[in-house]
């Protein structure tokens, strides 16, 4: 296993979750994280199991794994929220938002729920919202073993570096066709018709695709510079275009980034902090004793789960507001804690009850060389 990645996939839902807990309001990029983390891990995988595999073992041990991996706690999640969504509506429980995600869950089911929240149409259901990120990684896998198969070894450095670049340039020609209204379905806000589309992102892939194979020269020197200019760039950037520097929990990235086009350039920067990141911790062993502490591996180790339920719980969490005894106190914490634990027990219990089980089973049916890298773990939304 590389040491330390377990405990990246506990701090990249952490932020997430801090995000959703109106605690940190850069906590978002969480998820470029862990879209980082997936290009890297999968990536790795790919090129290891095409140096041992004809092509149809790559392939069907490739989407067998995966199959195995993401399908059975994905789909658990939509029946069990679809039956608790009815329970409530049946006794008359906030009726409208459990009958809004109705007509959205066939979207969920397969895996565009990413494209709806780009539209006009976009009203996110409360515990539907947060699976657009695993729509992307679904199209990102749908494609990136198609291309990592067809081509050679010689072009995989160039390959990367495009994608790398094809991620900034879809997003410049994106804001120019949206500005010229050719497609009127996309929400009126530039920035936010374009952060749920998986372009978008692609770049985030990518990166974590370069540093599976190449180097980052310095990894470990530039994190420490970009751990302070990253912020210094937001902040700046945020203050030349509004006056204002914004709330200090955002470090100058508010989602969605409409200030200074940071919806065009600040994903670049965010994805490839995070690249530097990973190569620090994985291959310098970067924090490799906080990272590799037993409750940060475990919390990696069930961050799928984590990821999957943390939403709905969250929302539920924070309703307890609305109670006559909590009127004058400020519910913020304790909702956060509620929320929190609650998450940890069904996360822990979905995965031992059900994900681990189904998990034995890759070795069984689809196995690959063990001497492949350890990438071949879930990690948060990410579902390795």
């Amino acid at each position: 296993m590389i040491p330390g990645l377990d405990g990246l996939r506990a701090v990249a839902f952490l932020l997430v979750f801090a995000y959703h807990a109106k605690y940190l309001g850069v906590g978002w990029v969480g998820v470029q994280f862990f879209f980082v983390l997936s290009g890297f891990l999968i990536t790795g995988i790919l090129l290891d199991m095409k140096k041992s595999l004809p092509a149809g073992g790559y392939f069907l041990r490739f989407y067998g794994r995966r199959f195995l991996r993401i399908i059975p706690l994905y789909y658990f999640y939509l029946l069990l929220m679809g039956v608790v969504a009815a329970w409530l509506i049946s006794i008359s429980y906030r009726t409208d938002y459990m009958e809004a995600p109705g007509g959205q869950m066939r979207y969920a089911i397969l895996y565009v729920y990413n494209f709806l929240l780009a539209t006009t149409d976009r009203d996110p259901a409360f515990y539907l919202e947060h699976l657009w990120t695993l729509s992307i990684e679904e199209q990102f896998y749908v494609f990136w073993p198609l291309l990592i198969f067809l081509v050679p070894e010689r072009f995989q450095k160039r390959l990367f570096l495009a994608f790398i670049v094809l991620g900034l340039v879809f997003r410049i020609a994106f804001y120019f066709v949206h500005a010229f209204g050719e497609f009127r379905n996309f929400h009126p806000n530039v920035s936010e018709a374009l952060y749920p589309l998986p372009f978008t992102h692609i770049d985030a892939f990518a990166f974590g695709a370069y540093i599976s194979r190449h180097r980052i020269p310095k990894a470990r020197g530039q994190f420490f510079i970009l751990l302070g200019l990253v912020p210094l760039i937001g902040f700046a950037s945020q203050y030349l275009s509004t006056a204002q520097f914004g709330p200090f929990s955002t470090f100058g990235y508010a989602l969605p980034m409409s200030a200074g086009y940071k919806f065009i350039w600040g994903y670049s920067l965010l994805n490839y902090f995070f690249a530097v990141t990973i190569q620090a911790v994985a291959m310098e062993g970067m924090f490799n004793r906080f990272l590799e502490w037993s409750p940060m591996r475990y919390l990696g180790k069930i961050s799928y789960g984590l990821y999957v339920y943390h939403q709905p719980i969250t929302w539920f969490a924070f309703d307890i507001r609305d109670l006559a005894f909590f009127e004058n106190v400020d519910t913020q914490p304790i909702s956060a804690l509620l929320a929190f634990l609650a998450t940890l027990l069904i996360a822990t219990a979905s995965y031992h009850l059900m994900e681990k089980p189904i998990l034995d089973l890759k070795d069984r049916f689809f196995p690959i060389k063990r001497a492949l890298p350890p990438g071949d773990l879930h990690n948060g939304p990410s579902p390795n």
